[in-house]
């Protein structure tokens, strides 16, 4: 799968113009008396040059005007006591440089550069490409791949930087720097630096305008020996991180803006950024961003610690240029063509699922978890679970057996999951999942993030900070037990009896925690709740070859509508799973 179109080109010749004055800041001497000076200096340049320069965002087909269905599930309303919150996230307080070493460029020039390209009108460029480049096939574009020996840092620290090469969707020309101790440079953009394939033409040698769509970071993770993709940025806002033995699937972005949104979706761009050069034993990069689009400007912070879970602290200050009416924060982008449950039999595939998340998680303020399958819908479906102050969210790829995808070029039980913490108070909102029916894999079709219940103000900013996690397994995610599986077929089929019309039988099963050392004789309960339907007296059931425990449901509709379930397991009035949240439609 491909990240998405980026969207348009840059200002060329006014780019190159400010470049030129950049790498013309004097590398004055006395550099300790002179760095105050110096910082205003280039600084000056940088303000400059990200004024003139504006963007043009990404337009994606995937969501479109339909008849929406908002359902809601107050997580506040949840009575039952539930497992403690894992560790809490790490400061609030963005991390720029040690204490007391001089700093060229910040996290608070960003912030400035943002707040001023707010106060003037958004103009997209216009989006030309030499045909060679704008004409070319996804295959064509993938021929064309960076020489590593030209790296950013090649050889001088652990992290070396990649870069993406225009063309295809990614059209959008991005501007990037070096901050270095004493000054700020443009990375410079050769033909050079790239290997084209056969099938591609490349540009002319003398073309150093063309410039950059992108770029990846790339550390030793799993050998010293190679330096792996850990974190990519290209196309839009959106970006992909790794942990240890992971492939890419889920994508995060910088900011959503009305999705699914009858007016259609407003794409904003990382047209910026500042790359913090690492000393040689450096363990996490710093990475600095501006982000620009028709209703808002942000400053962004990414701090990137890679290792088993890969984690990046995203720290945001947002300038609405107008009222915005859906804001999506932390945003995250996953594909779910189907699984086993029952619902995929209209997919003639060998394969039993194929999806990249197959679950919905979140930690609500109160503490309790909930667990929400992911579903390939016929019609588009928006579901929001309104909360205070969130202890985190994400889209969980759980399923982690080879024997559950069959797929050996997909790799899919080796797709990470993204799991977001909020730090600081986020206050009142609510995490709002959108799934869009799709018939191929190659199409992103779902996608998580927090609303903030206050309206977005013209002119007013605000701010938010989180740390995202890329993993493959994680224990205390949630505590307690979770939900496994999620089955559902017509319940005539074994001849047990007669049933109401567009009756549904539903399993879940539970595992881990302190389920997995309890005896089939104990009286563990299922709690289930349900809206437009009735539910019939639960079966709760250890399985002896598993030591999981399944809950079998039998659900029949009151009306031609959604059906929202939610279920979890108890023992003497003490919860002992998270509550799975399931909605069906008759």
């Amino acid at each position: 799968m491909t990240l998405p179109d980026a969207g348009r080109v840059r200002l060329q010749a006014r780019a190159h113009a400010v470049w030129d004055a950049l790498r013309a800041v004097p590398e004055w001497p006395h550099a300790r008396g002179c760095s105050r000076v110096r910082r205003l200096a280039v600084a000056a340049v940088v303000v400059a040059a990200c004024l003139l320069l504006s963007i043009q965002p990404a337009h994606d087909p995937g969501v479109r005007a339909r008849s929406l269905e908002v359902l809601s599930y107050d997580a506040s309303a949840e009575s039952a006591s539930a497992p403690q919150p894992s560790s809490p996230p790490p400061s609030s307080t963005p991390q720029t440089s040690p204490p007391g070493a001089p700093q060229v460029f910040g996290y608070a020039d960003v912030e400035r550069l943002a707040a001023q390209r707010a106060s003037h009108d958004f103009h997209p460029p216009p989006d030309t490409l030499p045909p060679s480049l704008a004409n070319l096939s996804f295959e064509q574009y993938r021929d064309i791949s960076f020489r590593p020996e030209s790296a950013l840092w090649h050889g001088r620290a652990m992290f070396e930087v990649q870069f993406f090469h225009r063309g295809y969707r990614n059209r959008q020309r991005v501007n990037i720097f070096e901050v270095g101790p004493d000054a700020v440079t443009a990375v410079p953009y050769s033909p050079q630096l790239f290997v084209f394939g056969r099938s591609v033409k490349a540009p002319r040698a003398g073309d150093a305008r063309l410039g950059f769509a992108g770029l990846r970071v790339h550390y030793p993770l799993q050998t010293p020996n190679y330096k792996d993709e850990v974190i990519a940025f290209l196309g839009a806002s959106y970006f992909r991180v790794l942990g240890r033995n992971e492939r890419y699937g889920a994508s995060a972005r910088g900011l959503a803006i009305d999705t699914a949104a009858p007016g259609g979706e407003e794409f904003p761009t990382f047209t910026d950024f500042w790359l913090v050069r690492p000393q040689p034993g450096d363990r996490s990069l710093t990475v600095y961003a501006l982000l620009d689009s028709k209703s808002v400007t942000g400053a962004y912070q990414f701090e990137i610690r890679p290792g088993e879970i890969t984690q990046v602290d995203v720290h945001c200050e947002l300038y609405p240029r107008r009222a915005i009416a859906k804001l999506g924060v932390a945003p995250l982008t996953s594909m779910f063509l189907y699984t086993d449950d029952g619902t995929g039999k209209r997919f003639d595939d060998f394969r039993p699922q194929v999806h990249d998340s197959d679950g919905l998680m979140s930690e609500t303020g109160q503490g309790h978890w909930i667990w929400r399958p992911l579903g390939n819908p016929r019609e588009l479906r928006v579901n929001r679970f309104m909360d205070d102050d969130p202890g985190g969210f994400g889209l969980i790829q759980r399923e982690r057996s080879f024997s559950r995808y069959q797929d050996a070029i997909g790799q899919y039980q080796l797709r990470p999951s993204y799991w977001i913490q909020p730090i600081g108070s986020w206050g009142k909102g609510g995490v709002e999942l959108v799934e869009i029916p799709s018939d191929e894999e190659i199409h992103d079709n779902i996608v998580a993030y927090w609303v903030p219940a206050s309206p977005v103000e013209a002119r007013k900013p605000l701010g938010f900070a989180y740390l995202l996690s890329a993993y493959l397994r994680q224990p205390d995610w949630p505590p307690g037990g979770r939900a496994i599986s999620t089955r559902t077929g017509n319940p005539a089929s074994d001849n047990s009896g007669h049933f109401p019309p567009d009756a549904r039988r539903i399993v879940v099963e539970f595992a881990g925690g302190d389920l997995d050392g309890l005896a089939g004789a104990q009286p563990v309960k299922a709690e289930v709740r349900a809206n437009n339907a009735v539910v019939g007296a639960p079966t709760v059931r250890r399985l002896p070859d598993t030591g999981s425990w399944q809950v079998e449901l039998l659900v029949s509709p009151k009306a031609r509508k959604p059906v929202d379930l939610q279920c979890f397991l108890s023992l003497y009035g003490e919860v002992l799973t998270e509550t799975w949240v399931y909605q069906w439609s008759p």
